[in-house]
């Protein structure tokens, strides 16, 4: 076909070269003709994808919005700089976190007389990591180890662990780590020799024994007051003063000392207390209530101006759904449950104003700060609830896919139109290609006929004049 007509458009030029048919470009008014006779179709589907376009864009900044919105009041919350954040004045003595939800305060002194630690053995010196130490099985038992002797824990299993004949004192290592029993094993090269070194986890609680099933392996069993290996540290639990009240722990992280604290102990201070105290965090959560609202303003700002008459969301759901939602954030209850005066943003100062864009009362929050400090600080908390938790839960409902009356299904209804859209005019543009080459076809050979014409009259012109002549 695109030959044929590539021959018949190259006659229709020659002919008109060379002064024969009618004069006229057939093939420009070929490609005018068609063009002309699409050309409504085509800027109507060239409208309707511009306004998509528009659509998309403007629906998926509004989308970036609400997104920058929720994700940077989630890095704030979880950076804790917004909760009153636990501060020890002797660093050394223990690292303090907050646990849990409950918001502590006040402040407590922390005396640290001993860490925790675990059991240590090394066993009697062999010639070579790779000494031959016989067969058999090795039991660990556990319980507390004392000069006297061994006071087993019947509640924690004893562990039997299988040496394969030929093992060496480096394979016997290997074993004792993978029976995953608590108990981690190494062998290291001392000035007597080779040694397997044990070590136990944190605790009392958690000594042990070393009891050889087979004469073969007798040497490398150990119990307290045996002369078969070095007992180089014994478990012990934590001890510590809070408050001047004695406390132990089975570890060196304790959970239980000061509500919602989690300590980390990691040296002693023995008759020199430290103290342990909560910052304030009031100035930190003025400022970050200035910069909630700001943000919100944006999102309201972009929400009016797309929603608004002739705005290119004027009228879709989804965007009139999520500009509802906003204009009751103020009022909304975003702490279900509490007794104390924090309860709603209106509470944290956020005033909606008429046009639905936001201020901020900071006489409203100041006020709220100094009657419920504990409510306030709870309302930055990660959770269902509170600050985050309700700018992510509108965030997630705006953006999804599966509610046909959010932003989400907006964006992707548009989205789906376009690609339509352009599967029109494709075929479109097939369509006007075919009218076209049908229009040259037809013109070539009307150019070719009205060219026989003009050769014909030109000849009975020429042949008058000859008879006109010989008369």
């Amino acid at each position: 076909m695109v030959s044929s007509t590539s021959s018949a458009t190259t006659s229709s030029s020659l002919v008109t070269a060379l002064g024969g048919g009618s004069g006229i470009d057939m093939t420009a008014l070929a490609n005018n003709l068609a063009t002309a006779q699409f050309a409504s179709r085509n800027d109507r589907l060239a409208a309707k994808s511009e306004k998509l376009d528009a659509q998309i864009s403007v629906a998926s900044n509004i989308k970036s919005l609400m997104l920058g919105l929720s994700s940077s009041l989630g890095t704030l919350v979880r950076s804790g700089s917004l909760a009153r954040t636990p501060v020890i004045g002797n660093a050394g003595v223990a690292a303090p976190t907050l646990s849990g939800s409950s918001q502590p305060s006040g402040s407590y002194s922390l005396e640290v007389t001993k860490l925790a630690g675990g059991q240590q053995l090394a066993s009697r010196p062999f010639p070579a990591t790779t000494s031959a130490v016989g067969s058999g099985t090795l039991t660990l038992k556990f319980g507390t180890v004392s000069a006297s002797g061994f006071a087993q824990d019947n509640a924690h299993a004893a562990v039997d662990i299988a040496i394969p004949q030929g093992a060496t004192l480096a394979e016997v290592a290997t074993a004792i780590n993978g029976a995953n029993a608590g108990v981690s094993a190494y062998v290291t090269t001392t000035v007597d020799g080779a040694q397997l070194v044990l070590k136990g986890a944190e605790g009392a609680a958690n000594g042990f024994v070393l009891e050889a099933q087979d004469p073969g392996l007798s040497a490398l069993a150990w119990s307290p007051g045996s002369s078969g290996g070095q007992l180089l540290a014994t478990a012990s639990d934590a001890a510590f003063k809070v408050d001047g009240l004695s406390m132990t722990a089975t570890s060196n992280t304790v959970t239980d000392a000061i509500p919602g604290v989690k300590l980390q102990l990691s040296g002693t201070n023995t008759g020199a207390p430290t103290t342990l105290s909560f910052s304030d965090p009031t100035s930190a959560i003025s400022g970050s209530m200035q910069d909630f609202v700001d943000a919100l303003n944006e999102v309201v700002g972009a929400l009016n101006g797309a929603t608004g008459i002739g705005g290119d969301l004027a009228n879709d759901a989804g965007a009139r759904a999520l500009k509802r939602s906003l204009s009751s954030l103020g009022s909304t209850t975003i702490m279900p449950g509490a007794t104390g005066a924090a309860r709603t943003l209106a509470d944290l100062g956020v005033k909606t104003l008429r046009d639905g864009t936001f201020a901020l009362d900071t006489d409203r929050l100041s006020a709220t700060m100094a009657t419920d400090p504990k409510g306030v600080a709870a309302m930055f908390t990660n959770g269902v609830n509170g600050v985050y938790g309700t700018i992510d839960r509108i965030y997630r409902a705006a953006t999804s896919t599966g509610d046909a009356y959010s932003l989400g299904s907006s964006i992707a209804g548009y989205t789906k139109s376009r690609t339509g859209i352009t599967g029109e005019k494709a075929t479109l543009a097939e369509q006007q290609e075919k009218a076209r080459i049908r229009l040259v076809a037809q013109f070539t050979a009307s150019e070719t006929r009205i060219g026989t014409s003009k050769s014909t009259l030109s000849m009975l012109q020429n042949q008058i004049a000859q008879w006109n002549k010989s008369s």
